[in-house]
């Protein structure tokens, strides 16, 4: 029976947690990215049971904003409740508990982050105003810069890529600690990037070019093309991937059977899913975990 308190591995999640040699070679040491960088970077959907503890804190900042559903936290100042379109940011350090609404669990993008500055950055913007609930416009540029630092990371740990992403990070940071400055714009649609939170929301299907294509209103010829134009893959392509990288989540994260990972990725065949896993990771599932376990 599954726990009633779940770290993560939820269906649909992103998750990067920047290796601990990373952040000692290429972060702390280096004098300007050691500053403020990212430590771990995340999104939830639907997060039900959701749930962390640190009695003695965390030695980095947390900044979390819920988009759907809703969930409840508490620190050494109180007890809140958290809805959609609401963020809150935890100091390191101090005690905290924050858990999804049963009934109706939370959507969260989450970010953790440290530096040199962090103290600074607090004391600059008073950052404890933000422990309780703070209201925050939604603004699709926001959640467009998370996508861009969270896809920087994930292509791997370069030199560049590092600082791409870290210096993405203060402009994703004054959506929510200067929110005037990002409403003043008009904002242009991006039918790509919509597609793409499409798949995720909809990860344990297997969807068709047509049924993507309709989503967008457009042919199936041209929403390929357009698609391809932007990502250099196709979107089944695309979806696979993604799919895939869940199913990498699943298998390093908890103990589900390969057949039952490809369950939750729409799979009833586990011997197609094993097929494409191999195709885009070069290994088996089975070899996967283990090399992973090791």
């Amino acid at each position: 029976m599954r726990s009633l308190k779940v770290k993560d591995g939820f269906l649909g999640e992103l998750q990067i947690n920047i290796p601990r040699e990373v952040m000692v070679k290429q972060l702390r040491r280096q004098e300007f990215l050691n500053s403020l960088f990212i430590t771990h970077i995340g999104y939830f959907p639907k997060a039900k049971y959701h749930y962390r503890e640190r009695p003695y804190g965390c030695a980095d900042n947390i900044l979390i904003y819920c988009v759907e559903g809703k969930g409840y936290y508490q620190t050494e100042k109180g007890s809140y409740f958290l809805k959609a379109n609401q963020f809150f940011i935890l100091p390191p350090g101090k005690f905290h508990i924050y858990q999804a609404d049963i009934r109706d669990p939370w959507s969260i993008y989450w970010i953790h982050f440290s530096g040199n500055m962090v103290k600074s950055l607090n004391k600059w913007l008073n950052t404890e105003n933000f422990i309780e609930p703070t209201d925050l416009m939604y603004d699709k540029k926001m959640i467009e810069q998370w996508a861009d630092i969270y896809y920087t990371l994930e292509s791997g740990f370069t030199k560049e890529k590092l600082a791409y992403a870290n210096l993405s990070l203060y402009r994703f940071l004054t959506f929510f600690l200067c929110p005037q400055n990002t409403t003043q714009f008009v904002r242009k649609e991006n039918p790509i990037a919509e597609s793409i939170a499409f798949m995720k929301s909809n990860i344990d299907k297997l969807l068709s070019i047509q049924e993507l294509a309709a989503q967008m209103n457009y042919s199936s010829s041209h929403y390929t093309s357009i698609f391809k134009k932007t990502t250099n893959v196709s979107p089944i392509e695309y979806f696979n991937k993604l799919k895939i990288h869940y199913a990498c989540q699943l298998l390093s994260q908890t103990d589900l059977r390969v057949n039952e990972v490809a369950g939750k990725l729409g799979y009833e065949d586990s011997f197609y899913f094993s097929r494409i896993f191999k195709k885009i990771t070069g290994k088996s599932p089975k070899d996967y975990r283990q090399s992973f376990q090791k």
